[in-house]
């Protein structure tokens, strides 16, 4: 039976981290507090505030990333005095300039989000999934996500046209072209950046969970069997229940005991799962 380890930790990621040697994680997946949105679950960062607050973090993943690692950071800017603030964004120029590539914006579209009314803008339907990379080089398995081509494959491919069976250029001028006979005989497509899941919270008791499927899907993407992903920012404890399912190691870190405790909770109840599949987790719950 193989075993795998889930290690849940309490304390301030910028510390814990001191403890793991250098390039030792292959995946960052993480979604830190949104500034001052979720005063009651952690005490809030003012936005202003929020770049500085999280660059002694980042500093720390930057250096336990593999070389070939990636760090997806979830992530929302708030509405403020009618306006988006733009810490989102200042703190993107920042990681920039720490040393990191921000190589991909992934938008997750909460296909449940709550309904809502005001006066000068619609209800938030989508957050931001930020890719960031240490080097261009970086492990990716795009075949792990790919989807079904969907019921147009079923018409738009049963008659062909003459220029369906070449590349044909855009007739707007763009330069873009398609060869629509490369899709023929063909079961699944690649995804666009545009991931569409729903929304856990209810079930999670924690006013900020994100729905397992988001994490598990970056970790199809970025990782392999036996691999270590890292959630700094643990929560419910969602990153580390996902890795268990697809047989990755995980460390999980937060700042408060009640979280970390609930975060172990949940990594163990997959246990009988995994041992169905011939694998054994060991789950270790420490200060």
């Amino acid at each position: 039976m193989r075993e795998l380890i889930a290690d849940i930790r309490q304390g301030d990621c910028r510390d814990v981290l001191k403890e793991f040697e250098g390039e030792f994680f292959d995946l960052i997946v993480t979604s830190p507090p949104y500034a001052d949105r979720r005063v009651k679950t952690y005490g809030g960062i003012h936005p202003d505030k929020y770049v500085d607050w999280f660059l002694p973090r980042s500093e720390e993943f930057l250096r336990v990333l593999k070389p070939g690692g990636t760090f997806i950071l979830n992530i929302k800017e708030k509405a403020e005095n009618g306006e988006r603030h733009t810490y989102v964004i200042e703190l993107i120029l920042a990681l920039r300039k720490q040393g990191w590539l921000w190589t991909e914006e992934f938008i997750w579209h909460k296909k449940n989000c709550y309904p809502g009314k005001w006066p000068n803008r619609f209800r938030d339907a989508w957050e931001r999934c930020l890719q960031f990379n240490k080097s261009r080089h970086f492990k990716m398995f795009q075949e792990k996500v790919r989807v079904p081509m969907g019921e147009w494959a079923n018409t738009r491919l049963k008659s062909l046209g003459k220029n369906d069976v070449v590349r044909f250029n855009s007739q707007a001028g763009s330069g873009f072209g398609k060869n629509i006979a490369n899709w023929l005989d063909r079961d699944l497509a690649y995804p666009t950046n545009v991931l569409h899941f729903a929304t856990e919270c209810s079930n999670k008791n924690h006013s900020a969970a994100f729905p397992i499927a988001l994490p598990e899907w970056f970790i199809k993407l970025f990782t392999q069997e036996n691999d270590w992903v890292l959630d700094p920012f643990v929560g419910s404890g969602t990153t580390c229940e996902a890795a268990q399912k697809l047989g990755r190691n995980s460390v999980g870190i937060d700042i408060m005991e009640e979280y970390k405790d609930l975060s172990y909770k949940n990594t163990k109840k997959s246990e009988l799962l995994l041992m169905e599949k011939g694998l054994k987790y060991e789950a270790n719950n420490s200060k």
